[in-house]
């Protein structure tokens, strides 16, 4: 049952102006990522950004509209789902070797995996929302791969072995992820909306717009020499085309086969950068890189963290505070950075670099529990009922999930998971107030 209040004089002059659509606040959100932060200090506890501004701003306004009772009613199995997220984050702030530093943790685990994909799922409630969010997620990305390509191409990105070509976007060094996650998920997004707009009475114009950013976002993905992008790009386009269509996802990879012959070995584009960095993909497991070799050392360290602490976990943030006593003495002290912005930095380790073992050494059991049943529902709800712009949010759920095996929350485009998270939870739960059909 929707709650009604009266609220006060200024509440109410303040939902008079609130835009009719939240959804506008959602994509503000992605496409306030791309505004460049100078952020320098990665050991800072807390990083506030324009995006995380909009973020809160939104679930604001959500929050508002319920008070207010226009809120649609929320599914009773997503309550149940993000409320245990929230549980098992409480209880492992309040049993952390060190609940004051874990509390930061705490507001930033329930903002970007509970309270912003709740405000999301509430407020893209039709097929013009979902387009509107998605379309913001196409242009973020042509921003930062225009911007990418142009350091690739002039020589002004971040270095990679020993040569300033790595294309970074609005980000800059310390980020260095950021720009490929970026601009893969808007590659994402475009081929869900192609793909969407290839039913009876689609509209050709947006079709071809979005096959022509995404086969442009494909060269700036590639000269970001983001191995673990490339994975998950690869992963979740591929769900995305056999979930669409088969046979198309047989043209399309003859098509990505083509193309790359195309750029790489005819037209020479990063192609000596790329074949070095597909190549070593393949050695991983037998010889794999210091990058690698730390990986696996950091997830080692989690679990020997987790032993210690087995039901609640040591506590937010307390990963990089028991990572000494815990890692093997063979792990380095940092990655390095360089770009003619900062020079040349180590940046130190300071997560496991793998969501699952983050949760596990922090959250113990049963946080993995109430993680794992969150992402498995969303999972399993996405590839029953996507159809339409929903097929573009079972990719960006397939990337993130697929993401999170070598990677975890951290950085400028940390809030972008929750805005994935929450369009996936509209296609996984539409709710029976939801205005939308989704081949509509």
């Amino acid at each position: 049952m929707a709650i009604a209040l009266q609220l006060p004089y200024s509440a109410r002059r303040l939902a008079a102006i609130a835009p009719p659509r939240p959804s506008w606040l959602a994509a503000a959100t992605v496409l306030l990522v791309c505004v460049p932060t100078g952020e320098k200090d990665v050991t800072a506890s807390v990083h506030v950004t324009p995006a995380d501004l909009a973020s809160l701003a939104l679930v604001g306004l959500i929050a508002l509209d319920l008070l207010r009772g226009r809120l649609p009613r929320l599914d009773p199995a997503a309550c149940a789902l993000l409320g245990g997220v929230v549980l098992a984050a409480a209880l492992a702030t309040v049993h952390s070797i060190d609940p004051a530093s874990s509390a930061t943790g705490f507001v930033r685990l329930v903002q970007i995996f509970v309270l912003v994909p709740a405000a999301v799922l509430l407020a893209v409630r039709d097929t013009r929302d979902r387009r509107l969010v998605l379309g913001s997620f196409v242009l973020a990305a042509l921003i930062e791969g225009a911007v990418g390509a142009n350091q690739y191409l002039t020589r002004t990105g971040a270095s990679y072995t020993g040569q300033p070509i790595r294309a970074i976007g609005t980000f800059g060094a310390l980020d260095v992820m950021a720009m490929s996650t970026v601009v893969s998920y808007g590659l994402l997004a475009a081929l869900g909306l192609a793909l969407a707009e290839r039913r009876p009475g689609g509209s050709r114009w947006l079709r071809r717009a979005m096959w022509a950013s995404s086969a442009f976002l494909a060269f700036p993905l590639a000269v970001s020499f983001s191995r673990g992008s490339w994975i998950a790009t690869a992963v979740a386009a591929s769900v995305l085309l056999l979930r669409a269509d088969a046979r198309l996802a047989v043209k399309g990879v003859l098509v990505g086969a083509a193309a790359a012959v195309v750029l790489v070995g005819g037209l020479g584009l990063g192609a000596s950068g790329v074949t070095e960095r597909l190549s070593s993909i393949g050695s991983v497991s037998a010889a794999p890189d210091q990058s690698v070799s730390d990986r696996y050392d950091l997830w080692a360290t989690a679990g020997r963290i987790w032993q210690d602490h087995p039901m609640t976990g040591a506590g937010p943030k307390a990963f990089q505070q028991l990572r000494d006593s815990h890692a093997p003495l063979r792990l380095s002290s940092g990655s390095d950075a360089a770009d003619a912005t900062i020079g040349f930095q180590r940046e130190p380790l300071l997560s496991p670099h793998n969501m699952y073992f983050l949760v596990l050494s922090e959250q113990g059991l049963l946080g993995v529990v109430a993680y794992l049943a969150l992402f498995l529902a969303l999972l399993a709800g996405c590839l029953r009922r996507a159809t339409g712009p929903g097929l573009a949010a079972l990719a960006l759920l397939c990337w993130v999930l697929w993401d999170f095996l070598y990677a975890d929350i951290g950085g400028t485009t940390t809030v972008l998971t929750s805005v994935v998270l929450g369009l996936a939870a509209r296609t996984a739960f539409p709710g029976p107030d939801s205005r939308e059909a989704d081949g509509a």
